[in-house]
């Protein structure tokens, strides 16, 4: 499904987004493809868009649907994962503890041996929303030694942070390709 292709200077990538329902995925994808704000529904299944960023990378992000009944299929979209982006809500604190068993179990399938994560903590406009060394220290990323990983704070509204995300999305994308071609 995916791949990092080394031998050019173009990085393609299979790049799942996931995360728990209402966390702001969906909004997030398309305003990394340029459109200003859209309405959204809860996704049932999947949206799949290719995704053109600076730095020679052509993307295919896979926003996958976090509703209850549908994580139990975020298994079938692992295989061929060259980078996970996790996004949660920065202000549901109330359900943090379960966005981070999702993103346990998800990092502890085969298919993501190695894989690189970038966890977004969305909805940073919020007055309440947590800080980042909250999030950090909350989901337990420190433990994550066997793999490259970053966290950003964004804005799925503002558009705020989405330009670090996306060099987060190339530095990891490097990593992964050095890991790959070795």
């Amino acid at each position: 499904m995916g791949s990092v292709n080394s031998r050019s200077h173009r990085a393609e990538a299979h790049v799942v987004m996931m995360g728990l329902d209402l966390a702001g995925k969906t909004t997030l994808l398309y305003k990394l493809k340029g459109y200003q704000l859209v309405k959204t529904l809860p996704t049932v299944g999947f949206n799949v868009e290719p995704l053109e960023a600076p730095g020679h990378m052509s993307l295919t992000l896979w926003d996958v649907g976090g509703q209850t009944q549908l994580r139990a299929s975020w298994k079938d979209y692992l295989e061929g994962t060259d980078i996970l982006v996790y996004v949660l809500d920065s202000t549901d604190k109330a359900r943090l503890p379960e966005a981070v068993a999702e993103l346990t179990e998800v990092l502890a399938h085969p298919s993501m041996a190695r894989v690189p994560f970038l966890v977004l903590a969305n909805k940073q406009e919020v007055p309440d929303a947590l800080p980042l060394v909250e999030i950090r220290d909350r989901l337990g990323l420190e433990r994550f030694r066997d793999r490259r990983w970053e966290l950003r704070a964004c804005s799925a509204l503002t558009g705020a942070g989405l330009p670090e995300a996306m060099q987060s999305l190339r530095s990891l994308l490097r990593s992964r390709r050095h890991c790959v071609s070795r």
